[in-house]
């Protein structure tokens, strides 16, 4: 696909922001807040502006736009350039002391790719976004548990899709978890993976430091997307990015955030992701708190591109 015909996609990348979406900003306004400042009056009056912006809000946008605009006036108003640094390197800490142990894993696996990717996603819960806390106690848990929660979604087909891209563009989602997308990376081939991260940041999504810090950038080549959203908005991220998007074999998109924000973009997608919301369960009809493993063909004409997943088929 040329670079050009992105641009007229742009506004039809991602899911439609829906009613139930609304009071989710409101709560994750609120407890950002509370985290970024212990200033009562910094409380109500982000609180007040979401309601504001609640009232005119374009329904046609994806709910990561939203959560780029509360969390700029967040450190617009508390003078913090980035308050979710602490969780970043806690959550790197805890996925690097683990990352041999699940290594192992994975090398001995019937299926080391399909191992390396299921794990993947259960580091996906490593996200600040989302509601309760999430620390060493709940990571154990679900590192322990990861092989109760097997990927659904078109397993031969993404199979296909990964063993036959002769150069996959690899889209991170939250500090920590990228420890164990390097595990899938190896399998796949570091010499045809390009990872991106987030261009600054936001919540506890990976940048560029957290990609340093774990040796990614020793392994692959590392790429921002010049963008602060919590997804991937094709229309804030650098010319660079959108061109590399534009002329990648396939996308590997990891977490809600980039299915959000991605699902109706155009090429070939692969989306990893743990169903974090009723909206997303709706849209993907996959039950919340599954482990997603979506194929997007953006090769067949008839109705469009068509995203594979069943909500019975166990990948």
């Amino acid at each position: 696909m040329e670079a050009g015909k992105l641009g007229e996609d742009l506004g039809f990348a991602g899911m439609r922001i829906e009613l139930d979406c609304i009071p989710c900003f409101i709560r994750q306004a609120l407890e950002a807040a509370r985290l970024c400042s212990e200033d009562p009056g910094v409380h109500e009056t982000i609180l007040r502006e979401v309601l504001s912006l609640a009232a005119e809000l374009d329904l046609g946008r994806s709910p990561p736009y939203v959560g780029q605009i509360i969390h700029r006036r967040l450190r617009e108003l508390t003078g913090v350039a980035d308050p979710y640094r602490m969780a970043r390197e806690e959550f790197n800490r805890l996925a690097t002391e683990a990352l041999e142990e699940v290594r192992g894993i994975v090398a001995t696996s019937s299926d080391p790719v399909w191992a390396a990717a299921t794990y993947a996603v259960m580091a996906n819960a490593m996200d600040m976004g989302i509601p309760g806390l999430y620390g060493a106690a709940e990571f154990r848990q679900a590192l322990e548990r990861a092989s109760e929660h097997p990927l659904m979604g078109d397993r031969e087909g993404i199979r296909q899709a990964l063993a036959q891209a002769p150069d996959i563009l690899y889209l991170a989602d939250n500090a920590g978890e990228i420890v164990f997308d390097r595990l899938l990376i190896e399998q796949l081939g570091p010499e045809r993976v390009t990872l991106v991260v987030r261009g600054a940041p936001i919540l506890n999504d990976a940048i560029r430091q957290d990609a340093r810090a774990v040796g990614l950038e020793a392994l692959v080549e590392v790429l921002d997307n010049g963008s602060d959203a919590p997804g991937t908005l094709l229309e804030d991220c650098s010319p660079l990015f959108r061109e590399r998007f534009s002329r990648a074999s396939l996308v590997l998109a990891k977490g809600q955030g980039n299915f959000e924000t991605l699902s109706r973009a155009p090429g070939n997608l692969v989306f990893l992701f743990k169903v974090k919301c009723p909206v997303v369960a709706g849209q993907v009809g996959l039950p919340l708190g599954t482990h997603a493993a979506l194929l997007r063909n953006g090769q067949q004409q008839a109705g469009g591109s068509r995203l594979q997943c069943s909500a019975g088929r166990q990948a």
